[in-house]
């Protein structure tokens, strides 16, 4: 049965406030993923000591790494990563657009990799959205359009997940399920899939969505000790089969 999970890493700074790379390890080794998607993560930045955090995580994992850097400030990089130890290969990366009436707001990125699971290719789009609503409905709109869910080389199983920033009410969210489905919507069973903030999560602003050929088996959010201090997000995690 193979397990995703998507986790916004904040960097690696703790609700403690305490920087801890191996502990963001030690969490997701706990959950024992196939495949890992992870946003807010510095590279080679001075604020948090120069580490690779991605590939860092990876070594931890032994997973093979693929990370993009949404935003560059000279050789500092920040972005996101896709993690897995199943056969794989890299397919695009990119910037999301922004808004052009807050030229300032942080840039933001997707990830594409496709990854062989249970014999079969997978495509796993990880992204992480902006804060300002019009800004959050126009990369959505991106994602869902012909450079991403409609590019050609999108077909079948498909799973896009990641931060979204915005919750199950919004044009965000009604844009990117009239294309995929939620898995939460299509998990056997109901858990908490709340993720934000972590010490006490009532939002639910990280998502995954599939496509038909995705069975989902469950949904959740692990609400341990180490899970609601290692980062501001919980981590969600997704078991699944690809039919």
């Amino acid at each position: 049965m193979p397990r995703i999970v998507t986790y916004n890493v904040h960097r690696c700074v703790g609700a403690d406030r305490r920087l801890d790379v191996e502990r963001i390890g030690a969490v997701l080794a706990k959950l024992e993923p196939d495949i890992v998607a992870l946003q807010e993560l510095d590279v080679g930045r001075a604020r948090t000591g120069g580490v690779d955090q991605a590939h860092e995580i990876g070594r931890q994992l032994e997973m093979q790494c693929h990370f993009h850097p949404a935003m560059k400030v000279e050789e500092e990089l920040y972005g996101d990563a896709i993690l897995t130890h199943l056969p794989e290969r890299l397919v695009k990366v990119g910037p999301l657009p922004g808004y052009h009436r807050m030229p300032q707001l942080e840039p933001r990125g997707a990830l594409w990799v496709q990854v062989e699971v249970q014999g079969k290719p997978v495509q796993i789009i990880n992204t992480h959205l902006g804060l300002v609503p019009r800004e959050q409905q126009h990369q959505a709109s991106w994602l869902a359009g012909p450079e991403w869910l409609d590019h050609p080389d999108r077909k079948g199983p498909t799973i896009l997940l990641g931060d979204f920033n915005a919750t199950a009410t919004s044009v965000v969210y009604r844009t990117l399920t009239a294309r995929l489905e939620p898995a939460r919507r299509l998990a056997p069973r109901k858990t908490p899939t709340s993720t934000f903030p972590s010490p006490l999560p009532v939002l639910r602003i990280d998502h995954i969505f599939v496509s038909p050929e995705i069975k989902v088996l469950d949904v959740f959010a692990p609400f341990e000790p180490l899970h609601r201090l290692a980062s501001d997000h919980l981590p969600l995690v997704m078991d699944f089969e690809v039919a």
